[in-house]
């Protein structure tokens, strides 16, 4: 029988002396049944679902939180997050593919890596560490507006051509 330890988990029904983790179903004595009963987590059938993610409202949960973050962290904040790095990432292979397609006329030939080293000598770094860092003040002020539930996580409200 699998076992995960409660420091990971931090399962209440891993403390009381119950696995969290089976591999097969296996009945305990009446003597030992803790008050503790949480359902089966979809997504993997063998751990027990966390009581953080029990909202059926949230797009895409199906109880995945085997390290149970969602305990530890606000889901709103955990969403904010995903979506900014997700939009970062967007903007990051694109500011790496699109130089390789295009080139502006009078500008020296590079590839990403030489690009990166003379905007790191020039201090063009620099600048993008400032600009963002500038950004940033304005996302704790977004993300404080989420988690009081004025604002869905990761809406801006910035939609110029009108597409949402």
């Amino acid at each position: 029988m699998a076992f995960v330890a409660p420091i990971v988990t931090g399962f209440s029904s891993s403390l009381a002396g119950a696995s969290v983790c089976r591999a097969r179903s296996v009945a305990r004595p009446r003597s030992q049944a803790s008050g503790i009963v949480m359902k089966a987590s979809p997504s993997m059938p063998f751990m027990e679902t966390p009581e953080s993610l029990t909202d059926e409202s949230i797009i895409g949960n199906v109880g995945f939180d085997p390290l149970n973050l969602s305990g530890v962290f606000s889901l709103k904040w955990m969403q904010e997050a995903e979506i900014k790095h997700c939009r970062v990432a967007m903007l990051g292979t694109l500011g790496y593919v699109f130089p390789e397609i295009f080139r502006f006329p009078g500008v020296k030939e590079m590839n990403p890596m030489q690009a990166h080293d003379f905007f790191v000598q020039t201090g063009g770094m620099s600048q993008i560490l400032l600009w963002v860092s500038f950004l940033e003040v304005f996302g704790v002020v977004a993300l404080a507006e989420t988690m009081n539930g004025d604002r869905a996580p990761g809406d801006f409200r910035f939609d110029p051509l009108g597409l949402s």
